[in-house]
């Protein structure tokens, strides 16, 4: 194995910066418990065996969103996960507001390119023109589907009767 651009230090330094996003993120894709736990381990295993250090702290958080989405997406495509993901799975994210898990019970219905896009402009922050650099879209894809993904979110929510005194 060649030279590995991160110390143990560093590692163990970038795994506790960014382990809670990485993982939230695998959760929001794989909506289940132990496949985001797995997916979750192999980016920060990946991020070991990279070569080179990151430039800065965005460089650091985009790539480990990447590599995060597309890990998730390697694990879906493999004929052997057919099963359903369990309801109760995501009872352990936990959000910043205490109603927000009935929320999220909505977004993990949502397919994963909306789930994603939500999770990256409401959770992490940025912007849509960010987002879709960062995965590589159109700025007008990535507000189409953020868009689209509101609305599916706010009839879900609206047949839910949440919101309503």
């Amino acid at each position: 194995m060649g030279h590995t651009g991160f110390s143990q230090e560093e590692l163990a330094n970038l795994y506790q910066r960014q382990f809670r996003m990485v993982y939230q993120i695998c959760l929001v894709l794989m909506k289940n418990v132990p496949d985001a736990e797995d997916a979750a381990q192999t980016v920060f295993r990946k991020a070991m065996e990279r070569a080179e250090p990151f430039r800065d702290p965005e460089h650091e958080k985009a790539w480990l969103i990447v590599t995060a989405r597309n890990e998730c997406r390697n694990q879906l495509k493999h004929w052997w996960r057919t099963r359903r993901a369990d309801s109760g799975a995501l009872d352990s994210l936990t959000w910043e507001q205490p109603r927000d898990q009935e929320v999220w019970d909505q977004v993990a219905a949502l397919p994963e390119h909306h789930r994603l896009v939500l999770y990256l402009h409401y959770y992490q922050g940025y912007t849509t023109g960010e987002i879709a650099d960062m995965l590589g879209e159109n700025s007008s894809t990535v507000r189409s589907r953020l868009a689209q993904a509101r609305r599916k979110l706010k009839l879900k929510l609206e047949e839910e009767g949440y919101g309503k005194a």
